[in-house]
């Protein structure tokens, strides 16, 4: 596989590509995903540097980027790309930043805990997140054709307002981006977010049948689809509870957590 001093690039399959960012923190991943026609890349990492480096190794395909939320962490290298499309509840962040984000406080996390070196270009106290305007809205239901590979989106609300989720129908890959992964938990206690959409949207993807492999934006590359039904368990159990609100802390259930 290609090598590279930042980006660690892995094949999941014939058409499908991981481009993790190990060296940070936040272990953030993108996907590529190569279609007869075009290609999608969701989401376009840290920015700490360009993925376009590694996007132009694996494919001379069109590329239409994909957003599954407006974090800095998931369109660092948004301003590669011409088409960017995201969902109408995140587009004024996309456009205008996230409000009462404070540009010291992105600063301080994109720049810490960073464990391999970093690009010339890159200078923490000097970065600042994308900003700019969509090539189009994604909406829930939408159907993306690649020619020979079918993608659906999910609205998924709760770790933001536009939080979406990608369907591969083809292959049975669910990408849902800061919805569900391991290690760490998956928040809810911005007052940006919503504990109840959370646990909503968790019982959306827990939902959708012939999913092969759970992909995360974040931690371990790849989760067995057996943590959709650890994940029913666990929206019935919050539910009775009543958890899903902000300030009940910290829920670890079989290979994930949540905390509002």
């Amino acid at each position: 596989m290609l090598k590279d001093s930042w980006f660690t690039v892995q094949k999941i399959d014939d058409s499908t590509f991981a481009i993790s960012e190990f060296g940070h923190w936040e272990k953030v991943h993108s996907f590529l995903l190569l279609g007869k026609d075009k290609a999608i890349l969701i989401d376009t990492g840290l920015g700490i540097d360009n993925i376009k480096r590694m996007t132009d190794q694996l494919t001379q395909l069109p590329i239409d980027v994909i957003t599954t939320h407006v974090h800095v962490d998931h369109i660092g290298c948004h301003g590669e790309f011409e088409r960017i499309y995201v969902h109408e509840k995140d587009k004024d962040w996309l456009v205008n930043g996230i409000q009462g984000l404070s540009i010291k406080q992105i600063c301080k996390d994109i720049g810490r805990d960073i464990t391999l070196p970093i690009p010339d270009t890159f200078n923490p106290n000097t970065y600042r997140p994308f900003q700019g305007k969509p090539a189009g809205i994604l909406n829930d239901g939408d159907v993306i054709d690649l020619g020979n590979r079918r993608l659906i989106i999910y609205h998924t609300p709760g770790h933001s307002p536009g939080h979406i989720s990608v369907f591969d129908e083809t292959n049975g890959y669910l990408f849902t981006g800061d919805l569900l992964y391991d290690e760490t938990s998956i928040y809810a206690f911005y007052p940006s977010t919503s504990p109840v959409d959370l646990v909503n949207s968790l019982e959306k993807i827990s939902e959708i049948e012939d999913v092969s492999m759970v992909f995360g934006s974040h931690n371990t590359l790849g989760l067995k689809p057996i943590i959709l039904k650890e994940v029913k368990v666990a929206v019935e159990y919050l539910r009775e509870n009543n958890l899903t609100q902000f300030g009940t802390g910290v829920h670890d259930f079989n290979g994930f957590s949540v905390q509002f």
